[in-house]
C-alpha cells in the first residue's frame, strides 16, 4: 500500500529536478561538446585519434550576455550556422558592429546586429570568412569554461587578433 505513495514521491522529485534543470539549461547555462579541429588548439588540441568523439572538449556556455548582446572581441561563442540553423558552431569574435575587419582579400565592414567570427584553426574552420557576418540572432551563448577533459579544466582565454581590426569609420588602417 505504501508504494504508490512512495512511487509518486520519486515520480513527482524527478519532474521537479527536470523542470529546474531544463529552465536553468535555457535560461543561465548549458553543456556543449566541441567537435572538430576549428578551434584547436584553444579546444581539441589532439584531434587525430580514433577515439575522437571520447576526447571532445566539453565547454560551459554562459547565456546571460544574450540578455543585452554583451560580447568582446575575443569571446569564444556559440551560435546556429546562418547556413543550417540545426547546426552549431563555436567560433572566436573577431569583429563587433561597426569595426572593420581584414581578410586575405579585402577589408569588411561588420553591420549592426552581427559580428565576425573565425575559428583559432583557420586551415580547419568553416567561419565568416566562408558565410560572412553573423547575425547576433543566432549566438547561443559565450563559451567560458572548458569542462571536459578533467585535464583541461579551466577558464577560456579572450584572445583578439592584432592589426586586424578597426572601430573607425575608415579601413585606411588595412
Amino acid at each position: 500500500m505504501g508504494t504508490p505513495r512512495v512511487l509518486w514521491s520519486i515520480t513527482k522529485k524527478c519532474f521537479t529536478v527536470g523542470v529546474i534543470t531544463l529552465t536553468v539549461s535555457d535560461l543561465f547555462a548549458s553543456i556543449v561538446p566541441v567537435r572538430g579541429a576549428s578551434m584547436s588548439p584553444t579546444f581539441n588540441p589532439k584531434t587525430n585519434s580514433l577515439l575522437d568523439s571520447l576526447s571532445d572538449d566539453r565547454v560551459l556556455v554562459e547565456k546571460l550576455c544574450l540578455r543585452n548582446y554583451k560580447f568582446s572581441h575575443g569571446d569564444v561563442i556559440v551560435f546556429s550556422s546562418p547556413n543550417n540553423h540545426k547546426e552549431k558552431h563555436v567560433k572566436r569574435i573577431v569583429g563587433l558592429p561597426g569595426d572593420w575587419v581584414g581578410t586575405i582579400y579585402d577589408v569588411v565592414h561588420i553591420p549592426e546586429g552581427h559580428c565576425w567570427v573565425e575559428g583559432d584553426n583557420s586551415a580547419s574552420s568553416l567561419d565568416s570568412r566562408s558565410f560572412g557576418p553573423v547575425p547576433l540572432g543566432l549566438v547561443k551563448g559565450r563559451v567560458t569554461h572548458v569542462l571536459w577533459p578533467p585535464h583541461r579544466v579551466g577558464t577560456v582565454d579572450r584572445k583578439t587578433s592584432q592589426n586586424r581590426v578597426s572601430s573607425s569609420s575608415s579601413a585606411s588602417k588595412f
